[in-house]
């Protein structure tokens, strides 16, 4: 809903690429888009745009900062299509590119838009066979993949990308005997978010899968979705954060305080093996929280 409100198309769209450029700007590592086709958790008549359109004009829009997808809906688009797509961003930003896949979740989307809507067993096993041929997309001259749902034969996907060996497969998620063994199977990265003991025990999980398939887990970045609300103080910045994603699941590990309490939690987070936070702003429309935040931990 970060956008409700602003009826034109054309100024929603500008006030988007307003926070990336202005992220990029304050020194950043990176920006994210969901992948929605309308606003969740409740559908509306609100401004919301298509995921990979947009990651490739946001990357345009920018010079430094990388542009990635948390996540994007594996069911929605045929995944030998989605890696040349995601092929040609990463030419076109630079080697900007993000690129993360998820199993997909929102049903009422599904139904909306004409997708079949299987049960999560049958939707991560389409996401298995997806990076496997995505990989194969990005590495094979002329890719091959004989999978139940998913084939490919003698698809060639040039240019590849711009990143070496091939833009990293971020898969997000954390379930604990499928999603995050793909991730130590198939996954440059992972995301998960909760609170603190949550986290650690996600990663307790993907390095027992690590171990069991002979993988180096530190060769797995690890990142973590978290809400983030900065004030002056604890008291401005609880008051900042919506009430209404109060008990959410969102909430859960939010960052919410001053800047000496946020350095606390972040040292937490990088205690437990976090490598990259990715914050959602509530107010980030509004630019000075961006900019109040990169002040106090971007050097």
């Amino acid at each position: 809903m970060e956008l409700a409100g602003i009826k034109n198309p054309v100024e929603a769209y500008e006030a988007m690429t307003l926070v990336t450029q202005t992220a990029d700007e304050v020194g950043f590592e990176s920006a994210w888009l969901v992948d929605h086709f309308h606003t969740i958790p409740q559908p509306s008549q609100e401004v919301t745009f298509e995921c990979w359109t947009t990651t490739a004009a946001l990357a345009r829009d920018t010079r430094r900062i990388r542009i990635g997808q948390m996540v994007t809906c594996n069911s929605y688009r045929n995944p030998a299509l989605l890696a040349k797509m995601a092929s040609t961003v990463d030419v076109l930003s630079h080697g900007r590119l993000n690129f993360g896949i998820g199993a997909g979740w929102h049903e009422h989307e599904y139904r909306a838009y004409g997708y079949d809507y299987p049960e999560a067993p049958e939707r991560l096993r389409q996401l298995r066979e997806a990076v496997q041929v995505i990989l194969a997309m990005w590495t094979q001259e002329e890719a091959a993949f004989e999978g139940k749902y998913y084939q490919v034969r003698g698809a060639i996907n040039q240019p590849k990308g711009v990143q070496k060996p091939h833009i990293p497969l971020l898969i997000g998620g954390s379930g604990e005997r499928v999603t995050l063994k793909l991730v130590a199977q198939y996954g440059d990265a992972c995301n998960v978010f909760g609170d603190l003991k949550t986290i650690e025990h996600k990663f307790a999980v993907i390095k027992e899968h690590c171990a069991t398939i002979g993988r180096d887990y530190e060769s797995i970045r690890r990142t973590v979705t978290l809400a983030c609300s900065i004030g002056e103080t604890d008291e401005q910045a609880r008051a900042k954060f919506p009430a209404a994603l109060l008990g959410h699941p969102v909430a859960a590990g939010a960052l919410i305080g001053s800047p000496d309490t946020l350095r606390q939690r972040l040292a937490e987070l990088e205690a437990a093996g976090v490598q990259e936070v990715i914050l959602g702003f509530p107010d980030a429309l509004q630019l000075d929280s961006l900019r109040f935040f990169a002040q106090e931990f971007i050097a």
